[in-house]
């Protein structure tokens, strides 16, 4: 089972896009923190998140820097050459579900997620991606 459970604050705004074939693409940044018992302190961890279709343009129009969300999703590695044929990977969050548990707009987000879910191709979507498109993201990226 591959299932990502994450509560944190974004790090910047999302950056929404569309890849050439058509379809939208959100990524940002979330922060978690966990706290240490002991006088351990609190140790900060940053996670790569990917939201496509619908939820990219949910995310795109109502999420912003410092929000706190609640995100569900997977795990996914990408691999990909770059120019100087040296290989890279990035291990990201795949957002299947989303809910803002902070911010303005909290309303209107609630309204649009439902309605989101209810579309048969956020459902397809949150329960991943072809090839095709983690091919197109790796070459826009």
């Amino acid at each position: 089972m591959n299932k990502v459970m994450l509560v944190g604050r974004l790090t910047r705004d999302p950056e929404l896009r569309t890849l050439p074939s058509g379809k939208p693409l959100a990524t940002f940044v979330v922060a978690t923190n966990e706290f240490r018992g002991g006088g351990g302190g609190e140790r900060t961890e940053y996670h790569n998140v990917v939201a496509w279709d619908r939820l990219a343009e949910i995310c795109g129009q109502f999420l912003s820097k410092g929000q706190l969300v609640d995100i569900e999703g997977r795990l996914q590695t990408r691999q990909w050459d770059d120019d100087a044929g040296i290989r890279h990977w990035k291990t990201e969050v795949v957002a299947a579900g989303l809910e803002m548990l902070s911010g303005r707009g909290k309303k209107e987000y609630a309204k649009e997620v439902q309605s989101a879910a209810e579309e048969p191709e956020a459902v397809a979507a949150a329960n991943g991606q072809g090839e095709a498109a983690e091919e197109e993201l790796a070459v826009a990226m």
